[in-house]
């Protein structure tokens, strides 16, 4: 499975504060999905820490599931941690650590603070920044939720995801869904399962402690 980016996912580059602006000469945001999308950020961003269960569905070109799995994502400012069947990707904003159960390795990176690409913590908030258009795309109901449809378009056309489709729970103000279509036809979705907020997550969660992992190999790429 490749390297989470919560959505392309759930998504991980992180960081873009500030309001969405009108593209200009591209077009312009929805305002209607502006004040939802500022109301989700706003919210998240009052709480110190958050635990959210998702399930991951991979789909091909025929929409026919590949892949599903669950997984576990824990959040807390701009440094996460996902568990993902075999897989753990953490990050304490500094640093990312990406561990492959099976083959006990653990890779080490930089974490590119200039980077545009969609991950947790960016999901829960500000995953509508400049590199995307967005317009509110009616409502649905599923599992008794009322969900608000938000369709974004990358700017920048040359990028392998071409929309993102994320689904806000109206009453609750929070990302239920969020399904990622890339141009080679496959598709991602995250659920989220449940949502935990204010959870006691220590600090300790996002960094990777190799005592912990026997014979685990390290790869630095830093």
């Amino acid at each position: 499975m490749r390297k989470i980016v919560l959505m392309a996912m759930l998504a991980g580059g992180v960081v873009m504060n500030g309001m969405a602006q009108s593209k200009g000469s591209l077009g312009k945001n929805d305002p209607k999905a502006k004040t939802i999308l500022d109301n989700v950020s706003k919210k998240f961003s009052s709480l110190k820490s958050v635990v959210a269960n998702f399930i991951l569905k991979v789909e091909g070109a025929n929409n026919s599931v590949t892949e599903s799995k669950k997984g576990t994502v824990y959040l807390k400012g701009n440094k996460y941690k996902v568990n993902l069947d075999g897989q753990e990707i953490i990050s304490d904003n500094k640093t990312s650590w990406t561990y492959a159960k099976d083959a006990n390795e653990v890779t080490i990176n930089n974490v590119d603070q200039s980077s545009s690409s969609l991950s947790p913590a960016k999901l829960f908030t500000n995953f509508y920044d400049k590199d995307y258009l967005y317009r509110l795309n009616g409502e649905t109901t599923e599992k008794g939720k009322v969900l608000q449809n938000i369709e974004m378009t990358p700017t920048d056309k040359s990028k392998n995801v071409f929309k993102v489709i994320v689904s806000i729970d109206k009453k609750n103000q929070n990302i239920s869904k969020m399904k990622v279509f890339e141009k080679n036809g496959n598709h991602y979705t995250y659920e989220i399962t449940s949502f935990t907020p204010n959870g006691n997550v220590s600090d300790a969660t996002f960094s990777f402690d190799p005592k912990k992992y026997p014979g685990v190999e390290v790869v630095d790429l830093r």
